[in-house]
């Protein structure tokens, strides 16, 4: 048994990506190294699952001349880069830049004109990412930063610490053209809004309502028809038979007589709060989470849950060139999407393939 909707491929993702036909991939999502300086290991070994240690090298040398010193090739990424160069000098920083910079581009090669690119990373690397991107895709590329708050509380918060608590990664949206895929989100009502908005209860179902405005805004003057309802004459928001409707179906509320009616707004109708880009809701996998593989980094299905539901539909192809252990793959999965997964790294492939293997349906191949 194994997954049915996808490939999972072992190597180098520049490479793979380089030999991709162009405009095939409908959603990107990496998460890619950070630049935190830690060597991460998988749980329960002492055998690395890759090196978040960056430096200044021969190959970072190598990286930087391929990327500033083709005068035939000048576009924004090589001022880019070259500023950056400048600004941040040859170092650790800067090596990890060189590295992901000709995987971004190559990345934009592969996407639709529809498509959307998500990048995952932190607050120290976000802002030069953030010019690389513009440099990639053009300014009007960039659609969002979503912040996910991760964590409620964090050590480097602690007793003595010089700094605020790092609680958040940045997840940077940007798209190839100026039409892209948006399935609107919702998220639940908070309790308080609850009590304060949907405080009525109807006896009998139990559903929970509000009282919504009746009125027409504006007045007579937008059109608004004008008329009696309920002993009182104003400019209302719907025709006179719509209204005759509404209270036929108990819509309509007076709290007493002379009282402006007003509309019975079930909360059981309402969709939920639009989808923001602050994501407070989703927890990072805990350490005795039912989804932990003990792959270092491992993020939340449900957070790929979401990017995939925003901006894809079923059947489109998601790619992850920085997959590890296969959660955007699992996401996918579930979701109907179709799905390319990249490592380098024959750990984390050996993860996400029995992972993969769990979410296929009986019977499949």
């Amino acid at each position: 048994m194994g997954p049915v909707n996808g490939e999972l491929l072992l190597g180098d993702n520049l490479a793979i990506l380089e030999g991709m036909p162009e405009s095939r991939i409908d959603l990107v999502y990496l998460d890619p190294p950070f630049n935190s300086g830690a060597l991460y290991t998988q749980a329960g070994s002492r055998e690395a699952a890759f090196s978040d240690r960056w430096r200044w090298d021969a190959a970072a040398e190598r990286s930087l001349a391929r990327l500033t010193q083709d005068a035939a090739k000048a576009d924004r990424i090589q001022e880019t880069v070259s500023a950056l160069a400048i600004v941040l000098g040859r170092g650790p920083q800067l090596a990890y830049l060189v590295a992901l910079a000709p995987r971004l581009a190559a990345i934009r090669r592969v996407l639709k004109d529809t498509g959307s690119m998500y990048l995952h990373c932190d607050p120290r690397s976000g802002p030069y990412l953030r010019v690389l991107l513009d440099a990639t895709f053009g300014p009007g590329g960039f659609r969002a930063e979503i912040v996910w708050r991760r964590n409620s509380a964090h050590s480097d918060g602690r007793q003595g610490h010089q700094l605020p608590g790092r609680v958040h990664d940045t997840i940077l949206l940007y798209t190839k053209g100026s039409g892209w895929t948006w399935n609107p989100q919702y998220t639940p009502y908070d309790a308080a809004y609850l009590e304060r908005y949907y405080r009525h209860v109807e006896p009998g179902t139990g559903r929970r309502y509000r009282l919504g405005d009746l009125t027409g805004p504006g007045g007579i003057a937008n059109g608004n028809p004008q008329y009696e309802l309920l002993g009182v004459t104003r400019p209302w928001r719907f025709s006179a038979e719509q209204m005759a409707a509404l209270a036929k179906s108990g819509r309509i509320v007076q709290s007493r007589p002379g009282a402006v009616p007003c509309f019975k707004r079930y909360l059981d109708e309402m969709p939920g709060v639009p989808l923001q880009d602050v994501w407070a809701d989703i927890r990072p996998v805990g350490a005795r989470g039912a989804e932990r593989t003990g792959y270092p980094t491992q993020k939340p299905v449900a957070l790929l849950e979401r990017i995939i539901s925003s901006s894809s539909h079923l059947e489109d192809v998601v790619l992850d060139p920085f997959c590890g252990s296969g959660t955007t793959l699992v996401a996918a999965e579930r979701l109907g999407r179709r799905w390319i997964g990249i490592d380098s790294s024959p750990a984390a492939i050996a993860i996400a393939r029995e992972r993969l293997g769990r979410e296929s349906p009986p019977g499949s191949s």
